[in-house]
C-alpha cells in the first residue's frame, strides 16, 4: 500500500452491493461538518483508453461525459459530485494521491468490490451484509477486509433476518474481536409514490450488485415492497443484445433488469430493453439518475438510499474521535 501524507480513511466490504458507497457518503459528510477538506480516490474502472485514464479528475456533471464514463462508472461517481466532492480515479495511483494531496485534509478511499485499499489507511472501515450472510469469511480479499477493519458496519439489517444478523456478528467476533461494529439500515426514500403504487413496475438495479454480486434484488426491488408496488415485471422477454446475454449468464437474476453499461452499444441495449418492457412504470435503483442518459418512454421514480446507523456509537462518534489522532 502507498504511504499519504495525509490522513486517509479507506471504506471497503465483503462483498459488492453491501452499500458501500452511501457509507462513503456518510464519512464525507461527516468530515465535511467537522470542517475538513475531503477528496474522494476511488478504485479504479478501467473500461477505456487507459493512457487518457491515467489521472481522472471529478468535480463537474461534465467531467463525466468529457471522460466518456460507462454506466458503471458514473454510479460510483456522480453520488459524489451530487454531494459537492471531488472524485478522483484512474491507472496511476502514485500520481493520484499526488495531486489529491494537494487539495485534502484527509483522503477517503472509496473501494471497488470486495478489494483491498492502494493506500494504507489510518482507519480502515469494512461493511458486510446480513442478506448473504457467511460470505464475510468465504471470499478472497473480502474476509481480508474484514479482518484488517477498525470499523465493520452491518448494513441493510432493516430486511435482513435476525439469525442472519446473528451469524454475521459471530463471524466478526471470531475473525476480529477488537473492531468497533456498528449496526446500520439503508434508508430508502422514493419521490412521486403515486407512480409506482399498485402497478406494473420494472424494477432497474445495480448491474453489478445483481450480476457478479450475487444478490437477487436491490434497492429498486426493496422500494417496490415498501411502498406497495402490485407486481414487479419481469424484463426477460423484452431483452435485447448483451442484456439478454447478461440473463443467460446470470440465471439467478429474477423480476429485475442489471443497469449494465459497459460501452455505449451496450446502453443503447439497455435502453431498448427498457422501452420494450410491458410496464406502467420503472423505479431506478441505481447511484445514477438513469434517465439523464437514456430516453425512457415510461414514467421513472429514483429509489434513493442514505446509510442510517442504528446502534450507538455511531459512525460520526467513532470517526470523530480517532481523526482527533491526526
Amino acid at each position: 500500500m502507498l504511504k499519504s501524507k495525509v490522513p486517509v480513511i479507506a471504506v471497503c466490504a465483503v462483498r459488492t452491493g453491501c452499500g458501500k458507497s452511501a457509507a462513503t457518503r456518510r464519512v464525507c459528510q461527516i468530515l465535511k461538518e467537522a470542517g475538513k477538506k475531503v477528496v474522494v480516490i476511488r478504485h479504479p474502472m478501467p473500461y477505456g483508453d487507459l493512457v487518457k485514464q491515467k489521472v481522472q479528475r471529478f468535480e463537474t456533471y461534465e467531467d463525466l461525459a468529457m471522460h466518456d464514463c460507462t454506466i458503471e462508472e458514473m454510479e460510483e461517481y456522480e453520488p459524489h459530485i451530487e454531494q459537492g466532492t471531488v472524485v478522483y480515479a484512474g491507472v496511476d495511483y502514485k500520481a493520484i494521491l499526488r495531486k489529491a494531496e494537494d487539495e485534502a485534509d484527509i483522503i477517503v478511499w472509496d473501494g471497488g468490490n470486495n478489494d483491498l485499499p492502494f493506500y494504507k489507511p489510518d482507519i480502515h472501515i469494512t461493511l458486510v451484509d446480513p442478506h448473504r450472510p457467511g460470505h464475510e469469511v468465504t471470499f478472497y480479499p473480502g474476509e481480508t477486509n474484514l479482518i484488517l477493519a477498525d470499523i465493520v458496519i452491518i448494513s441493510k439489517e432493516e430486511f435482513a433476518d435476525a439469525e442472519n444478523i446473528i451469524k454475521v456478528k459471530d463471524n466478526i467476533k471470531k475473525m476480529n474481536p477488537g473492531a468497533s461494529v456498528i449496526d446500520a439500515s439503508l434508508h430508502i426514500t422514493v419521490e412521486n409514490l403515486e407512480i409506482i403504487k399498485g402497478r406494473k413496475v420494472l424494477a432497474v438495479e445495480d448491474g453489478p450488485t445483481v450480476t457478479h454480486g450475487g444478490m437477487t434484488y436491490g434497492a429498486a426491488v426493496m422500494a417496490a415492497r415498501k411502498y406497495g408496488t402490485s407486481i414487479l415485471v419481469d424484463p426477460r422477454p423484452f431483452a435485447t443484445g448483451s442484456i439478454k446475454e447478461t440473463f443467460k449468464k446470470y440465471p439467478g437474476i429474477d423480476n429485475l433488469l442489471p443497469a449494465m453499461g459497459y460501452g455505449r452499444k451496450q446502453i443503447r441495449e439497455l435502453e431498448e430493453t427498457i422501452n420494450r418492457t410491458d410496464c406502467d412504470a420503472v423505479i431506478i435503483g441505481t447511484p445514477i439518475d438513469l434517465g439523464k442518459i437514456i430516453k425512457i418512454n415510461k414514467p421513472i421514480v429514483r429509489a434513493k438510499y442514505e446509510l442510517q446507523e442504528i446502534s450507538k456509537p455511531g459512525l460520526r462518534d467513532i470517526i470523530t474521535d480517532l481523526v482527533r489522532l491526526y
